[in-house]
């Protein structure tokens, strides 16, 4: 069972910076897709951006583009967000997410989800 460990949400003011982490351990292979959503109070859980195994495919929400950053460390089994210019719409619980399939992933559907860390944007 692969179990995924978000880090580094809190409470942040509009423009500012937060980098969130998440470590995969278990049954977790580095060859997996890993990825970000995120759900506000009342809405669904959107995508946010993906990172295929090699890198060779990654993809960000337009909403996020030029100010988010995804990353990951295969030896550390580890993906990242860097999130900058961040903005009070910005505010949800950030999902760390991973699929053996990069499609499976970026539709929404993956195999294993992470518990869920809070960002919040202060205008």
């Amino acid at each position: 069972q692969v179990r995924l460990v978000e880090s580094g949400g809190g409470l942040v003011q509009s423009g500012g910076s937060l980098r969130l982490s998440c470590a995969a351990s278990g049954g977790f292979y580095s060859s997996y897709a890993m990825g970000w959503f995120r759900q506000a109070p009342g809405k669904e859980r959107l995508f946010v951006a993906a990172f295929s195994w090699s890198g060779s495919s990654i993809d960000y929400a337009d909403d996020v583009k030029g100010r988010f950053t995804i990353s990951r460390d295969n030896a550390k089994n580890t993906v990242y967000l860097q999130m900058n210019s961040l903005k009070p719409e910005d505010t949800a619980v950030y999902y760390c997410a991973t699929d053996n399939r990069y499609v499976s992933l970026k539709r929404g559907a993956p195999a294993y989800w992470g518990q869920g860390t809070q960002v919040t944007v202060s205008s």
